[in-house]
């Protein structure tokens, strides 16, 4: 069974109906029947919590939270050691990728999972020198 970790953009992008949202609504579907697992590290989580505060308020924004409780995806809570070195590593080589990126690719890593992002510019590079498989869904 294919484990797939979201970006903060994928979670984004079918929460906001953006381009791409019909490809992370599948990926949700195959979850719920069991055929895949989906999952988001905390700190990529963070990263929508954040940006609808922002955008709509912390009322709204808590409301919305808690009804991603009802869904197949799992938040992962803690950054194990593994993760911890990974991320650093990731971080320290590609400099200009964000913390909560290299976060999210070590999580992917460590569950041998496929990482779900629209990023192309900042993760292309990390596509073609790393051993992780990516989901470009737009």
């Amino acid at each position: 069974m294919t484990s797939y970790v979201l970006d903060a953009c994928a979670l984004v992008a079918l929460l906001k109906g953006e381009d791409g949202a019909g490809e992370i609504d599948r990926l949700f579907q195959q979850a719920t029947l069991g055929e895949a697992k989906l999952c988001i590290s905390i700190v990529n989580l963070l990263e929508v919590y954040y940006g609808f505060v922002a955008d709509i308020g912390l009322a709204e924004t808590v409301d919305m939270m808690n009804s991603i409780g009802g869904t197949p995806l799992t938040v992962i809570e803690t950054i194990s050691q593994r993760v911890y070195h990974e991320a650093a590593r990731i971080k320290g080589t590609y400099r200009r990728l964000s913390l909560a990126d290299a976060v999210g690719i070590a999580t992917a890593i460590e569950y041998a999972g496929v990482f779900v992002t629209s990023d192309h510019h900042e993760l292309e590079v990390i596509e073609k020198k790393e051993y992780l498989k990516f989901f470009w869904f737009r």
